[in-house]
């Protein structure tokens, strides 16, 4: 009977000894959570969408993980603890990388203002040779207000810069860009249209 109690002390202390080793991984969610939150702070939401949204998804994953194993009598918490691990390390890389990517995107941004002044330059001096007669008054007026606005977007573009919206910086420069050229085009075709015909040869006399 000694034995019987002895063997059952031993064996409820294991479980006692598993069951309270399985704890769950509280301080590997913080951390992870952490390391997510130090790529937003950097502007990852920005500059790494998709991989803050992969990371999320994983958190996510392990999160489920870790409720299903507080459900169990025996918790095993080493899957959890293997995700959150890895996407502690995945976020604590893609933070030094976060630099890199945003000096790109200004560098981007610039070009794509430049690109645009150019095209915008090249139209607002076109539309100085357009034709000004009865018939294109009214065009004309339009595209000197199209050429107006362009100007006013490449302002809007360069303070997007300045307050390092460089995402949002490139799209309106390009936008500017397209619709200059488009402008342009349309001078283009206007001028071509207000050329004189040409006089058809005369043909020979027969002797």
């Amino acid at each position: 009977m000694k034995r019987l109690l002895l063997s059952l002390t031993v064996v409820m202390a294991m479980l006692v000894v598993l069951t309270s080793c399985a704890k769950q991984p509280t301080q590997e969610m913080n951390d992870s959570k952490a390391s997510i939150d130090a790529v937003l702070a950097e502007g990852g939401e920005k500059y790494a969408k998709e991989e803050v949204k992969s990371l999320n998804d994983q958190l996510t994953a392990a999160m489920d993980e870790v409720k299903v194993q507080d459900g169990k009598f025996f918790k095993n918490y080493d899957k959890a603890k293997e995700i959150l691990a890895k996407v502690k390390s995945s976020a604590d890389t893609l933070k030094a990388e976060i630099p890199a990517r945003k000096e790109k995107a200004k560098n981007d941004a610039i070009a794509a203002l430049d690109a645009a002044k150019t095209a915008v330059s090249d139209a607002k001096a076109l539309l100085g040779k357009a034709p000004k007669g009865k018939g294109t008054k009214a065009d004309i007026e339009a595209m000197r207000a199209d050429v107006a606005g362009l100007e006013a977007a490449l302002t809007e573009a360069q303070g997007l810069i300045d307050s390092e919206d460089y995402l949002a910086a490139t799209d309106k420069a390009n936008g500017a860009k397209d619709k200059a050229a488009e402008v342009a085009g349309q001078i283009t075709a206007a001028m071509e249209k207000a050329k004189p015909a040409k006089a058809a040869p005369k043909a020979e006399k027969k002797k």
